[in-house]
């Protein structure tokens, strides 16, 4: 697996070139990295070369890398049922960087492309309803990024007495957490199993 795996990322090298920037296979995948600009192209190889028939686009994704100056990774999952075989296509963008959206390509990428946007803040040029999907419309921030907090913002929901939505502090609750530590600093005060014939030799 790995060995064609390696074969398509040549082939692919070889062919788009202007577009690779990194192959890599790993975990059973050819993971490609490749510039903003040229995605829509790539990701319409992909899907119509007769070698790779990645017709099947999975996910879109993010990764949130505050420290970088290119902060994010926007990252593609595709399937090939042709040739049973995965690629993720990854491209690194700065906080202000603007990605073309491939909704012109893969229909299903609409619903995708919204979530980034909505929960990292990723823009794609192009899409054409691009708008929050799982928050708020009046939702400040991205949820996803890292410096997002924790707390301080509102959350909404719906309140079945006054029949209408609701905006409140987000609470962190945990009071249904039950922590069992089976640690001597969290002093147990029981007997476990077998600990009381150690008793009973002393």
């Amino acid at each position: 697996m790995a060995e064609a795996l390696q074969e398509l990322g040549t082939m692919i090298s070889v062919r788009q070139e202007e577009a690779i920037l990194e192959t890599q296979v790993a975990h059973g995948e050819l993971a490609v990295t490749v510039g903003p600009a040229t995605i829509p192209k790539f990701i319409g190889f992909l899907k119509s070369d007769a070698a790779c028939q990645f017709t099947t686009l999975i996910d879109i994704t993010a990764v949130d890398y505050p420290e970088r100056e290119k902060r994010f990774d926007v990252v593609y999952h595709l399937l090939s049922m042709t040739q049973n075989q995965r690629i993720r296509v990854k491209v690194a963008v700065r906080e202000d960087d603007i990605v073309p959206s491939i909704t012109s390509i893969h229909p299903s990428a609409n619903w995708f492309e919204r979530e980034v946007f909505d929960m990292y803040g990723v823009m794609f040029s192009g899409h054409p309803d691009l708008r929050r999907i799982l928050t708020d419309y009046g939702f400040r921030g991205h949820p996803l990024r890292k410096d997002f907090p924790t707390t301080g913002y509102v959350e909404v929901r719906y309140d079945e007495v006054e029949k209408r939505v609701i905006y409140e502090p987000v609470e962190l609750v945990q009071e249904y957490r039950q922590f069992d530590f089976m640690s001597p600093w969290e002093g147990a005060d029981y007997i476990l199993p077998g600990d009381e014939k150690s008793e009973e030799a002393g």
